[in-house]
């Protein structure tokens, strides 16, 4: 896939013309990382706009006592790290590569020239920030609301939307590890594999290693109403 191809498939540049496309994929840089690599940590300079051709991507805050808590997981297609390139400020998250991972990069001068060229990208960008903010909100509200188990519940019917494989029986394809489940959920990695077996134990999932399919979709959404 050429670095064009890359950007025609992020969201953020979609109303770029394939001359415009292929002038900034002139400006991108490729890097390729093993799994459970570091992109960056909270704290450091924000240099460079994500985007991600292949793998997956898990963006973490890490509490002072080294607790790590998952925001969210990128994949093909997703871009990320605009929101300290806007406002020049350090990063406020970590990136980690969960699987190999192929991503490019756009530095923020270019990231930035191309906002002032294109205000349809601007929109976008807006528009991208309005979303990962409402995201974070209803992680909030999942953390307040919900027990251990609807949060399990909750996150597991999050990535059968984003990454599931089949409408009827649903294989996610993101092999998470039970440890990298807890960190999203806010939760012991014994919790979580407790609250699994007992899904695995209603009907409701499958567990095959870090595979997971939902076999009653239906079922797991009732999780979030007790």
């Amino acid at each position: 896939m050429s670095a064009t191809d890359v950007l025609r498939g992020v969201s953020l540049f979609a109303d770029l013309r394939d001359g415009e496309l292929q002038e900034l994929a002139a400006c991108l840089g490729k890097r390729t990382f093993a799994r459970d690599m570091i992109l960056f940590h909270k704290g450091s300079p924000s240099q460079a706009l994500y985007l991600i051709e292949s793998g997956a991507v898990r963006v973490f805050a890490l509490s002072e006592t080294g607790q790590e808590i998952t925001l969210d997981i990128y994949g093909p297609g997703d871009c990320f790290g605009e929101t300290a390139l806007l406002d020049g400020q350090m990063r406020c998250a970590g990136a980690m590569t969960l699987e190999p991972t192929v991503t490019y990069t756009l530095q923020r001068d270019d990231f930035l020239r191309c906002l002032e060229a294109h205000p349809g990208v601007a929109r976008r960008a807006f528009a991208l920030l309005a979303d990962r903010l409402n995201h974070l909100t209803a992680f909030t509200e999942k953390l307040a609301f919900l027990d251990v188990p609807g949060r399990v519940a909750a996150v597991l019917l999050e990535l059968a939307e984003r990454y599931g494989a089949d409408e009827r029986r649903i294989e996610i394809n993101l092999r998470l590890t039970q440890a990298e489940l807890a960190s999203w959920v806010c939760a012991s990695r014994e919790m979580v594999n407790k609250c699994l077996g007992d899904l695995r134990d209603q009907g409701l999932i499958r567990v095959e290693g870090r595979a997971i399919t939902i076999l009653d979709l239906a079922g797991l959404k009732r999780k979030l109403r007790r």
